[in-house]
């Protein structure tokens, strides 16, 4: 409800990465977000484009790039690299 009364805006991904880094000292932090569960390539890289949106510095990948063979997996990063390179 306190989010709701200061008109904290939360309705995307984006929103509440933004949310959060502007948290971590005025966004003078770097903020690098954890991947969560295994997800498929689109997942990943849609999660990724939100979080880049939002300002975030990065993403911690595990499982869903080294889960994944070694072919996929770099291709995988290779695109994420991309997104945060802008």
């Amino acid at each position: 409800k306190a989010f709701e009364k200061a008109n904290v805006k939360l309705d995307s991904l984006a929103d509440r990465a933004a949310f959060v880094i502007q948290g971590c000292f005025g966004g003078r932090r770097i903020v690098i977000f954890s991947g969560g569960e295994a997800k498929g390539e689109a997942e990943v890289l849609e999660e990724v484009k939100a979080l880049a949106a939002g300002g975030s510095f990065g993403s911690i990948m595990g499982r869903n790039a080294f889960q994944r063979p070694k072919a996929e997996g770099v291709k995988l990063l290779k695109q994420v690299m991309a997104i945060y390179k802008g």
